[in-house]
């Protein structure tokens, strides 16, 4: 049997089949392209997550601690350092403990932080100190008074110092404002945690000293 072959498209007839296969490919929705889209640079870092840590409080002396910061909806820990003096009584010190972390959480993030996506809520200036005459011994009283903080700001607070020598054994902080009004018990949740403008810290009476 003879093999016939079919003779190669030339000129115009090439020409031709491939306007058709164009044409075709277009029908498709296949569009070819000479130049490569550009869809910008890739993410240098995950949104809440630090690169690497950040070594501002590394190295610093003091105390190692650990404060909540926002990223997005969340509460999120950075490492910091505090420096309390040696030798103090325990109430005393509970109240340095807080004043620092109070400073921590005013402060403004670091660079690394800030391009991570980190904030704070919590107003600069913000005061504390100890029990008044009728107040359960652990109390911590906020120049500031606790109507005026937002969710968010209440709840880095209560969340920073339930996880620090300014809380109970429980892990709860007792607090109050400035005016004469009965200090509370608030504890950090899950929830809060997850989502602090919707989700304040849970709290109640005081009972038990």
């Amino acid at each position: 049997m003879t093999v016939r072959r079919l003779p190669a498209l030339r000129g115009p007839a090439w020409l031709a089949g491939t306007a058709v296969l164009a044409a075709l490919l277009a029908g498709c929705g296949i569009r070819a392209t000479e130049v490569p889209t550009d869809y910008g640079p890739a993410p240098s870092r995950v949104r809440c997550s630090l690169a690497e840590p950040d070594g501002s409080a590394q190295g610093a002396p003091g105390v190692p601690v650990q404060v909540f910061l926002l990223c997005g909806s969340s509460l999120v820990t950075v490492d910091r350092t505090v420096r309390v003096p040696d030798g103090a009584a325990d109430s005393e010190r509970r109240v340095l403990v807080a004043q620092a972390l109070l400073n921590q959480l005013t402060a403004p993030p670091s660079a690394a932080e800030k391009e991570a996506g980190y904030t704070t809520d919590v107003q600069r200036g913000i005061t504390v100190t100890g029990p008044r005459s009728g107040d359960p011994e652990d109390t911590l009283r906020l120049g500031v008074d606790l109507d005026d903080l937002t969710s968010y700001a209440l709840a880095q607070v209560v969340c920073t110092f339930s996880d620090s020598a300014a809380a109970e054994g429980d892990g709860s902080v007792v607090l109050a404002g400035p005016a004469d009004r009965p200090a509370l018990r608030y504890v950090c949740t899950d929830e809060v945690r997850a989502r602090p403008g919707s989700n304040e810290p849970p709290s109640g009476e005081v009972t038990g000293g």
